[in-house]
């Protein structure tokens, strides 16, 4: 999280610092990214099962088991993991429509790290009022300007393509992450029910 505040307010010499770093895919996501989706996970169930979450659908605020808030924040870093790794793939195959060479660890790089303000922000999911696509929406907008320092770091591309290669990769974590979050607040807001009542099933088998 510290790492998310550099990012932030001194982009250019966090971006150094990582590149420097010159870390392996293992590294990235042993040593930053689990890390980072635990502590997020974490807040985010504590505050599901200590001040619930408010659904518009039914009119009330939800306290969710300790069981549920497991499973759903289990599902939710699952899901959000996934969107991360092929996030990654997907800016690799954008960067080859540029003439751009990169390998996976260099656009995981790029992803993880600058998913960073994204997770910062969902610290805020503790709050039962907060609507979650609030958190979302300011975090991927910081994820878009540190992107400008990170993707010509990181990617390397030529002068004349790095602007386009930055857009493109902006707009393509806005939309998977911004996809990420439909879901989860849907199912947090409970408007899809079948997902409430499987999840409410398989709770109930837990030992714990």
């Amino acid at each position: 999280m510290i790492k998310a505040l550099f990012l932030i307010f001194e982009p250019e010499e966090a971006w150094n610092r990582v590149a420097l770093a010159r870390r392996g895919p293992g590294c990235i996501v042993g040593l930053y990214l689990l890390p980072m989706m635990l502590i997020v996970g974490a807040a985010e169930g504590f505050g599901l099962a200590k001040w619930g979450r408010w659904q518009p659908v039914m009119g009330q605020n939800k306290i969710f088991p300790v069981r549920e808030a497991f499973f759903y924040e289990t599902a939710e870093l699952l899901l959000m993991a996934i969107v991360i790794l092929a996030a990654a793939h997907f800016i690799k195959a954008l960067g080859d429509t540029f003439h751009v060479r990169n390998t996976y660890t260099e656009t995981l790089t790029v992803v993880t790290y600058g998913l960073s303000p994204v997770f910062l922000f969902r610290l805020l999911d503790v709050f039962p009022t907060v609507n979650l696509c609030l958190p979302w929406a300011i975090g991927i907008m910081l994820t878009a300007k540190i992107l400008y320092h990170g993707v010509p770091r990181i990617m390397h591309p030529d002068p004349p393509v790095a602007f386009g290669l930055y857009v493109m990769s902006a707009i393509l974590l806005a939309m998977v992450t911004g996809l990420e979050r439909f879901i989860t607040a849907g199912c947090l807001g409970g408007s899809f029910k079948p997902v409430d009542s499987l999840i409410s099933n398989l709770a109930a088998r837990l030992p714990f």
